[in-house]
């Protein structure tokens, strides 16, 4: 299926690995030129000889900064000033107990997770309503709606990411630009990989084997018992940018494999 995407420009952050190296590579996939973000220069240049020698028809970019800090982001603004398609995905998350949680910490990932997306939509949200199209995409996650206790000061930013959304979202009243969050479950990163290895080492199981009894024992509220992969978010981001999706506005997407438990 043709998603109407051919030579689009998309920023991806944190787009070197998991969810974001796959979304650039789905979006790369419809031709979209994809500007990889990362704090590493040689992590982002391997990403785009990848997509470069999958996808030769388009043209990744090297955007590499720290989006947390303003400087390097006002310096990415200079560099790339217009795009039709935003991808806030970089964040950071950690187990920790509640009592761990200093004002610190708070700040840190407040900064992180949510102020460093607000800045780049502040950015190009307007320039999208000028042109009147657009696409924002807030990667967030089930934590957002159902935060699981073990998590807090993740779960916090991410439920702060949807009303974000949502706010952003009536500001494109009548417009062909649209503001929306998806919210994957638990997904297999590289990291969640290593950390599943490395609970089973001593046991001979295939990894499959291995993810099979973590979900069981961890995860029993998950109804496809397997984590899902970046892929499969990255196809789903690649539709609600595609102009087949211009009437999800505002809208919290879930695709958390059944893990939330309500209809809403």
């Amino acid at each position: 299926m043709d998603m109407g995407l051919n030579n689009k420009t998309a920023l991806v952050t944190g787009s070197t690995k998991g969810i974001g190296k796959a979304i650039a590579i789905e979006l790369a996939k419809e031709g979209v030129n994809v500007l990889i973000n990362g704090r590493n220069y040689k992590e982002v240049e391997r990403t785009i000889d990848e997509i470069k020698s999958d996808f030769p028809a388009t043209s990744p970019q090297n955007a590499t900064a720290d989006i947390v800090d303003i400087q390097q982001r006002e310096a990415l603004f200079e560099n790339y000033p217009n795009i039709d398609i935003l991808v806030n995905n970089m964040g950071i998350y950690e187990i920790m107990q509640y009592e761990d949680v200093d004002d610190e910490v708070w700040e840190k990932y407040f900064r992180t997770n949510v102020l460093a997306a607000n800045g780049l939509s502040k950015f190009y949200l307007p320039k999208m309503l000028k042109n009147n199209y657009g696409r924002i995409i807030f990667i967030a996650s089930e934590e957002a709606i159902m935060p699981s206790g073990l998590m807090p000061q993740y779960s916090m930013t991410k439920s702060m990411l949807l009303s974000l959304s949502k706010s952003l979202s009536k500001l494109t009243i009548g417009t062909e630009v649209t503001v929306n969050t998806i919210m994957p479950g638990p997904t297999l990163s590289e990291k969640v990989h290593q950390i599943i290895e490395g609970m089973y080492p001593n046991e001979d199981m295939t990894f499959l084997e291995k993810e099979k009894k973590f979900m069981t024992i961890n995860l029993p509220q998950s109804e496809i018992q397997r984590f899902i992969k970046p892929s499969e978010i990255g196809r789903i981001t690649t539709f609600v940018c595609s102009p087949y999706a211009s009437a999800f506005k505002g809208s919290p997407i879930r695709m958390d494999g059944g893990m939330v438990p309500t209809i809403f």
